[in-house]
């Protein structure tokens, strides 16, 4: 099998990873403001994420000559190492739940914060275990440092969460207005031809409404699945971090190549389970659905199926890298919310209208990250 020996590959590694990573958040979150089901979307992109290691299992498993220290994909996959393989399935389930928390966190808290977040909880959890459980591979004096700025980025980001969604709330009474008329036809309080007619009007009128406005923001949220207007911080916050939680207990159960694909079945079977569920028994609020109508949702397949590509090759690169210079530096890819809050504010406008002290929170989780990232790619060690 193909083992990443050198530090510089390894870091090559974890930059791909890193974009990989960054970048699906994005994709779910444009599929689910476009109105598409977090069901429907979450069954196609677990499914490619599966895809993603059976095509590393069979290609980068089986490169090279299998040895005793280095066995390949096949001839590792009948052994008896039942601890190993469910350690690797329960890693499997909690980053599936873990991703599926966070596709309902992207609407509720907002693809920037929720990353941050989720990101900073699992470098601080996952990072102090994998340190302990990796035979310490990494350099202690370092790696807890950069540990302390993603502790303190979990409380800049709940910071910001808090800030914007006071200026959302300082917006102009046009605002308000807006959102009763939206929750009025959303009840049926009105009859069906003005419903038609308000519904008519607020589209046009968001046609011409700017990132960060009032006008904006009733555009989204007639449109998106997830409807978000007049829901509890405390839930969203809770969502949030047990999403974070989820994410940070997957990593120390985990090797590369056979644990991966078993890691991955695992994962692939409770999103399943779970998803087939929500078709019937929606959460939040959302639209109930059945295996037909998803069978049949076509729209935005190709970029949920994307996305899960994306996630699958970062996950396997990620611990790719981790062989190399250690599972708690390889944890540097959580810096991904560098990535995922470009999309944020480049493809929705996030913070487009914020205030002057969201903008200084934004920027200082931001520096943060900078400081996390370069001081645990700093802590990387060699694996003798």
């Amino acid at each position: 099998m193909y083992v990443v020996e050198s530090k510089a590959g390894a870091i090559g590694c974890m930059i791909l990873s890193l974009c990989c990573l960054g970048s699906w958040p994005a994709i779910l979150t444009l599929l689910e403001r476009r109105g598409r089901l977090p069901q429907h979307t979450f069954l196609d992109f677990t499914t490619a994420n599966l895809l993603a290691a059976i095509v590393i299992a069979f290609s980068l498993g089986e490169v090279g000559k299998s040895t005793f220290q280095t066995p390949d994909f096949t001839t590792q996959l009948p052994q008896d190492n039942w601890p190993s393989v469910l350690f690797a399935v329960v890693g499997g389930v909690l980053l599936s739940v873990g991703n599926l928390a966070t596709q309902y966190a992207f609407a509720f808290v907002g693809l920037s914060v929720t990353v941050v977040i989720t990101a900073s909880i699992t470098v601080v959890i996952g990072t102090t275990l994998n340190y302990f459980l990796d035979d310490k591979i990494n350099k202690a004096e370092i790696l807890f440092p950069g540990v302390g700025c993603f502790l303190l980025a979990i409380f800049l980001g709940a910071a910001i969460h808090s800030s914007n969604a006071a200026d959302i709330k300082s917006l102009p009474s046009g605002y308000k207005s807006e959102t009763r008329d939206f929750y009025s036809i959303k009840k049926g309080e009105e009859n069906p031809e003005k419903e038609k007619t308000d519904v008519e009007s607020q589209e046009k009128a968001a046609e011409k409404a700017k990132a960060g406005t009032a006008g904006f923001l009733v555009e989204l949220e007639n449109k998106r699945a997830i409807k978000v207007f007049g829901k509890s911080i405390m839930i969203e916050l809770f969502i949030t971090l047990f999403a974070g939680i989820c994410l940070s207990l997957f990593s120390p159960a985990f090797v590369v190549y056979t644990a991966f694909f078993y890691f991955s079945i695992a994962g692939f079977l409770i999103a399943l389970i779970l998803n087939l569920i929500f078709l019937y028994r929606p959460m939040v609020g959302l639209a109930r659905s059945s295996l037909k109508k998803y069978v049949n949702d076509s729209k935005g397949r190709g970029w949920a199926v994307f996305a899960g590509f994306l996630c699958g090759f970062g996950n396997g690169l990620q611990f790719m890298g981790g062989q190399a210079t250690g599972y708690a530096a390889a944890d540097s890819v959580q810096a991904l919310p560098f990535v995922s809050t470009f999309w944020g504010i480049i493809l929705f406008g996030e913070y487009r209208r914020s205030s002057r002290r969201t903008y200084v929170l934004l920027v200082s989780m931001l520096v943060m990250f900078i400081a996390a990232v370069a001081i645990l790619m700093a802590s990387s060690g060699h694996r003798k």
